[in-house]
């Protein structure tokens, strides 16, 4: 059974830092492409950061600079450092593990967690 799990959300006053963790487990870990989404109230889900298997990263203009998402496989986990962080940053932080060389291609989503930027 595939899980994903999320921790290190909650509030934080602007400026200031979190670390998302994404722990996994049921999955080959190190072939996924890993990802952090974000869905505020309101909007669609889109995606903030990603870095595939062989440890390319990319990330939405609105958190380049200020966020940094890294793997470590011997762990199965994946992070999202936040930084600088803006009251716009505020919605619910979705992990997803993904890997096209399975048809239909593999594709898992944790059950987020709530990061909010206010003082």
């Amino acid at each position: 059974q595939v899980q994903l799990v999320e921790s290190g959300g909650g509030l934080v006053q602007p400026g200031g830092s979190l670390r998302l963790s994404c722990a996994a487990s049921g999955i080959i870990f190190s072939i996924y492409h890993m990802g952090w989404y974000r869905q505020a109230p309101g909007k669609q889900r889109e995606r903030v950061a990603r870095i595939i298997s062989g440890g390319i990263t990319n990330y939405a203009d609105s958190v380049k600079g200020r966020f940094t998402i890294s793997r470590e496989n011997a762990k199965n986990t994946v992070y999202l450092q936040m930084n600088s962080l803006k009251p716009e940053d505020t919605a619910v932080y979705y992990c997803n593990a993904y890997y096209s060389g399975t048809y239909p291609p593999s594709d898992y989503w944790g059950q987020g967690t709530q990061v909010t930027v206010s003082s």
